[in-house]
């Protein structure tokens, strides 16, 4: 049937107008959300995505107007209705529906959803790598929580698109971050470094499974912080996120990194292995 969505308690036309004006999501950005691959008709990680939803709500304090296992159903039926096998899946709660007030009102939390067809990432991207530009990091603290307040890392998205670049790369104080829709690893001397996994950045799904893998795969990790230098003195760099998966970075603006990457491409390719398990 092709595009799928959801709002309030039924399905809707993708383009019917169905928000209203004084819904918090539309008015201050109050609200969470999370972003699902679909592999061969398999909904990737789902558990893995709904517990971190879960935890974005405990922490704005906002009480999801399903369980779990209801929005798993939502899904499902979504999924089926779309025919899609290749799919990303987008859902999202907000605060609810009230008149425009700072502080929270006693309203019920509003869950909304759509599928779509998979953004796939060019084959040449993932063989070549990606250009990256380093961007300061000006968003708040609590970076953790999948919130849709995401005005800083869309201007950093831009900043980079404009200048001929895949991806923003967060620094803040000279310390590196992560992505502006990704998380970050370098390559060292054969060890794999990433931010630990603090307020200051996502818990990234796609982030959490890498490091497992690089436990399986004998690689050591150190999640600790690193600055610039770090960045551009090391052998090897990628991004992770759901839609992206594991995806080299070529350069970081005008520094180009080695064209070889051994530990890159191991784990892109066990990322891989992992969800035509799954499926």
């Amino acid at each position: 049937m092709g595009e799928i969505a959801f709002y309030q308690d039924k399905f809707v036309g993708i383009d019917e107008k169905v928000v209203p004006i004084q819904e918090r999501g539309h008015q201050f950005g109050d609200g969470i959300y999370e972003v699902v691959r679909v592999y061969g008709g398999v909904p990737f990680l789902l558990d893995e995505h709904l517990l971190r939803m879960e935890k974005s709500a405990d922490a704005l304090e906002m009480k999801l107007p399903y369980t779990t296992e209801k929005i798993k159903e939502i899904i499902h039926e979504a999924l089926n209705r779309s025919n899609y096998t290749d799919a990303d899946i987008y859902f999202q709660v907000t605060r609810g529906i009230s008149a425009r007030q700072h502080h929270y009102p006693e309203v019920p939390t509003v869950f909304s959803l759509t599928v779509r067809p998979a953004k796939a990432i060019d084959e040449t991207k993932r063989q070549e790598g990606i250009g990256v530009l380093l961007v300061e990091d000006v968003r708040w603290l609590n970076c953790y929580i999948k919130s849709l307040n995401l005005l800083p890392n869309v201007m950093a998205k831009q900043k980079a698109m404009a200048g001929g670049y895949y991806e923003a790369i967060f620094q803040r104080d000279g310390i590196v971050t992560e992505g502006s829709s990704s998380n970050l690893f370098v390559v060292k001397d054969g060890q794999l470094f990433t931010h630990p996994a603090t307020n200051r950045i996502l818990h990234g799904i796609t982030r959490a499974k890498v490091l497992e893998l690089a436990a399986k795969l004998d690689i050591p990790v150190q999640e600790q912080e690193f600055d610039i230098n770090f960045l551009h003195q090391g052998d090897e760099a990628f991004i992770t996120s759901t839609s992206a998966e594991v995806l080299p970075i070529r350069e970081i603006g005008e520094l180009e990194l080695p064209r070889t990457r051994p530990i890159t491409d191991r784990l892109a390719e066990a990322f891989k292995d992992l969800y035509k398990v799954k499926n």
